[in-house]
């Protein structure tokens, strides 16, 4: 296995070593003067690098975000900036490859490490920066052979030049990391967590404290660079943990395609359409996770175990059926959602038959509720919050209600409302109960896992979207008081509801 690994290893070094050569021919009729001008023109932006020595790289113009943090680490030789980028964004390939390369050319640089999960995968990750050097036609031709034969090992390397790199696993000892009297002077830990880690709060402390501790201090120049990219698929990570030990340090977060519309971020390398067809795909819990920083929460007050998964009664069996609208009047990337709970009670249980949780129009959410009347063999009440009636929710209701050629029961909830927080902890003795149930059906539906996620989310100061489980609360309230006395102790949760129809 080892030997079958060394081999593959090879391998894709020498590919990197063919694509840096093949992508970098050198022009030999050019004059002395072409050939310094490239070279200040690369020194001095590094979108002009790029296009000029990694054409191999940039298959898309750099985005403005990339060229941004560039030129801030550019200007603040001793910051610490936690990079957290989403999917898809090249965060390595900056982190890892051009910045460095580009503070090289400069003269900013001296002594780079690159930390990785394990050190496997830091050797690897400093293999593209080790290729470059080695077989990029253009890049040697401008500043000279880099390659110094007897210190160009895998996962450490000196140059001609004297830059020096080196790999270095995760919790690896850093203790004495120099080269004669050269000290690290750029950092990068690259993509430290993942699934085992993330399940493993005290492993994660110790990472920190490895950094802070045994890695920086590493570091005693001027120059005390620190990158650590990374994107936040995981509630709680190493790099979300000295984010909120050190505010002082730079957090450059870019969300890959943020708000309903799932316009792409890096819209040069994107199509239009990308994200959208990637969340049917994945489902938004997942979308949001990978490519937006914003991983699913655990309910710290409604826990996963209070959901009771279960087929649905027929819909005439139910005593009393409603939905609640939470109206949201923008689809703005920071706006609220529109939030549609469909409810339905049966003696003393809830039941959520169908929801609706988007950023999205409020057409889009009206919509929604005129073709689940259409699926319905009664009318039901849409009740919706008496302070949104306004003269744009007037407007967009007549509009689409001229698009379907009827009505349906939208009501104004004229309650005055407390504490949002307090209402919505009153759903809290029910779920404990196993009066609330889900739609079997309905599980894999994005709007349901939406509604649940902002649901578990609920907690003391939390700064989550609250919009599905405010809607949850107006229904329950509705619901709640067409239970009847005698009800209780006839069906339902305490009457004995067996707990073993969760699935």
């Amino acid at each position: 296995m080892g030997k079958q690994q060394d081999k593959q290893a090879i391998e894709r070094y020498r590919e990197k070593l063919r694509v840096a050569r093949e992508g970098t021919a050198v022009n030999p009729f050019e004059t002395k003067q072409e050939q310094q001008e490239r070279i200040a023109g690369a020194k001095a932006n590094v979108e002009t690098m790029v296009k000029t020595y990694l054409k191999h790289y940039a298959t898309a113009p750099c985005a403005d975000f990339q060229i941004a943090l560039a030129n801030y680490v550019k200007l603040n030789p001793a910051q610490k900036v936690i990079v957290r980028w989403g999917r898809g964004l090249a965060k390595s390939t900056w982190c890892d490859l051009i910045i460095p390369l580009w503070l090289w050319m400069r003269g900013e640089i001296h002594f780079m490490v690159i930390v990785g999960n394990n050190l496997d995968k830091a050797k690897m990750l400093l293999g593209d920066l080790q290729a470059e050097f080695e077989a990029n036609q253009l890049l040697k031709h401008d500043f000279g052979e880099q390659l110094k034969v007897g210190s160009w090992e895998k996962g450490f390397f000196q140059t001609k030049s004297g830059f020096i790199a080196k790999a270095l696993g995760m919790g690896q000892s850093p203790r004495g990391l120099r080269v004669g009297a050269q000290r690290p002077d750029y950092i990068v830990c690259d993509d430290l967590e993942d699934k085992d880690t993330s399940k493993n709060p005290k492993r994660q402390a110790e990472v920190v404290t490895w950094i802070e501790r045994d890695l920086l201090p590493t570091m005693d120049g001027p120059i005390r660079r620190y990158l650590h990219p990374n994107n936040n698929p995981f509630p709680s990570s190493i790099q979300g943990i000295l984010g909120e030990r050190h505010p002082e340090w730079k957090l450059h977060r870019v969300d890959a395609c943020p708000g309903a519309s799932r316009l792409p971020r890096w819209a040069s390398k994107y199509p239009k359409n990308y994200y959208l067809q990637l969340e049917i795909e994945l489902g938004t819990l997942a979308l949001e996770a990978e490519y937006n920083n914003s991983p699913h929460v655990e309910g710290a007050m409604f826990k996963e175990a209070y959901i009771t998964w279960d087929r649905m009664p027929h819909i005439n069996h139910f005593q009393h059926l409603l939905a609640y609208w939470d109206v949201a009047y923008s689809d703005a990337v920071t706006a609220d959602c529109n939030a549609v709970k469909f409810w339905g009670l049966k003696g003393d249980l809830f039941y959520l038959i169908k929801a609706f949780v988007r950023q999205c129009t409020m057409a889009d959410a009206l919509r929604w509720m005129f073709e689940l009347q259409k699926t319905l063999p009664k009318q039901i009440s849409f009740y919706y919050e008496s302070q949104f009636w306004n003269e744009a929710l007037r407007m967009t209701y007549k509009e689409v209600r001229k698009e379907y050629g009827f009505d349906i029961s939208l009501i104004k909830d004229e309650r005055k409302k407390d504490n949002k927080y307090d209402r919505i902890l009153t759903e809290l003795p029910y779920y404990q109960q196993g009066r609330m149930i889900y739609n079997i059906n309905e599980k894999a539906n994005n709007d349901m896992q939406v509604g649940l996620a902002q649901l578990k989310g609920i907690e003391p100061g939390y700064k989550t979207h609250d919009d599905s489980p405010d809607a949850d609360e107006g229904a329950i309230h509705l619901l709640s008081k067409h239970i009847a006395v005698k009800a209780l102790g006839n069906e339902g949760a305490f009457s004995g509801y067996r707990r073993s129809n969760k699935f």
